[in-house]
């Protein structure tokens, strides 16, 4: 029984060590995900649906063929019209933005292909003070707009905002008019525009050209609205009903003509062109 009287070695435990990015925790059902799965899965928790936020790169990658083949008006940059003071001044918040995103703007827009047919493109960047519309996104708006009317092609657009560049004053909000105005022009020349709304979608982008598509597509659980619901809760002095202006109980109440997980978009987008192309 010479197993009786082995010498039990003691056991060594290696820590591991692991980047601090490798995991990242749901925030709709508190599942830790592999993040290399969450960015296969384009963002969404494969447990309960959540869908995480994703840059502007990372939709012309989901969307596009070939993702952006041409950028447009890339040098493009806002200016402080007001002097904007404030808890921090407008210009230094600008320019932290810029450093830490890497692009000038809250709206990158192109051109590329879906499935090979030619389409402009515009999405927008939350991580850019907030996706906040102000002269240089409602310009860029415009005229992604206009190179849709030149080219003859179909129009979409992805958006994420949380309302007007207040910073800007009057300027931000005139933006409203100007990018309505373009895709006014583009439907009487009946050329589909697309608008996906991802969270949130809100303010003045809300009040113009997120809800001006001729199909309007909304990814789950995105909130969509015009007033934030306690802004609205106040107002009116009534408690609003579970889920008021997630994209599902919009689509429930017609503000909304479907629902689509964004592993689904780009199929979905695909049949919708065809279709209204022709």
């Amino acid at each position: 029984m010479a197993w009786f009287r082995k010498e039990k070695k003691k056991l060594v435990k290696q820590k591991r060590e692991l980047p601090a990015d490798v995991w990242k925790k749901c925030d709709g059902c508190g599942e830790i995900i592999y993040r290399e799965k969450l960015n296969e899965n384009a963002g969404v928790c494969g447990k309960c649906g959540y869908h995480f936020r994703i840059g502007p790169a990372d939709y012309a990658r989901l969307l596009l063929d070939d993702a952006l083949e041409k950028e447009y008006d890339s040098e493009l940059r806002s200016v402080d019209p007001l002097e904007f003071v404030g808890p921090t001044p407008y210009a230094e918040r600008y320019e932290r933005a810029i450093k830490k995103g890497g692009t000038k703007e809250a709206v990158l827009t192109g051109a590329g292909h879906v499935e090979g047919m030619p389409v402009q493109f515009g999405v927008m960047d939350f991580g850019f003070i907030g996706g906040s519309m102000g002269s240089v996104v409602g310009e860029k708006i415009a005229r992604v707009a206009e190179r849709a009317l030149d080219e003859k092609n179909p129009l979409i657009i992805v958006s994420a905002s949380g309302g007007a560049r207040m910073m800007e004053g009057v300027l931000s909000l005139m933006q409203m008019a100007k990018t309505s105005s373009a895709l006014g022009r583009m439907h009487r020349s009946r050329l589909p525009y697309i608008s996906i709304l991802t969270h949130p979608t809100t303010g003045g982008v809300t009040a113009s050209f997120a809800m001006l598509g001729d199909v309007i597509i909304a990814e789950p659980g995105a909130l969509i609205g015009f007033a934030g619901p306690r802004v609205i809760e106040q107002t009116i002095g009534q408690e609003l009903p579970d889920g008021f202006q997630r994209a599902e109980f919009l689509l429930e109440h017609g503000m909304v003509d479907i629902v689509v997980a964004r592993p689904e978009l780009k199929p979905t987008v695909s049949r919708l062109l065809q279709h209204m192309v022709g």
